[in-house]
């Protein structure tokens, strides 16, 4: 089965935001204070929105931080699943106690 390569978040930015918003790479890095090729690279999909880059993005867009942080970490997870699941799924043994460690935990009562 073939998987869907996940959508940089870069992409998002560009065609989410930047395009109907009618604002230019070379705007968005001035207003945010960072130089313009790194809006570049992001938007290619070729370098990835750091921390800072998603606090100065959510300041600028006024939203959550947590909204291009986790945006970038899920497609971080999702390119490392795609890369590493079938080595992952052969090399790591999950750990046997797992199950009686589980039937230990007292039961929670609502």
């Amino acid at each position: 089965m073939k998987r869907i390569k996940p959508t940089h978040p870069g992409i998002i930015l560009l065609k989410e935001f930047l395009e109907p918003m009618g604002i230019s790479q070379y705007r968005l890095a001035k207003d945010i204070n960072v130089p313009v090729k790194r809006i570049n690279t992001i938007v290619k999909g070729k370098s990835a929105i750091s921390p800072d880059t998603a606090l100065r993005l959510s300041a600028f867009f006024t939203m959550s931080e947590d909204f291009w942080i986790n945006m970038q970490a899920n497609y971080d997870a999702l390119c490392a699943q795609i890369a590493f699941a079938k080595t992952i799924q052969k090399e790591v043994r999950p750990w046997a106690g797992l199950s009686f460690a589980i039937s230990c935990m007292p039961n929670r009562v609502s």
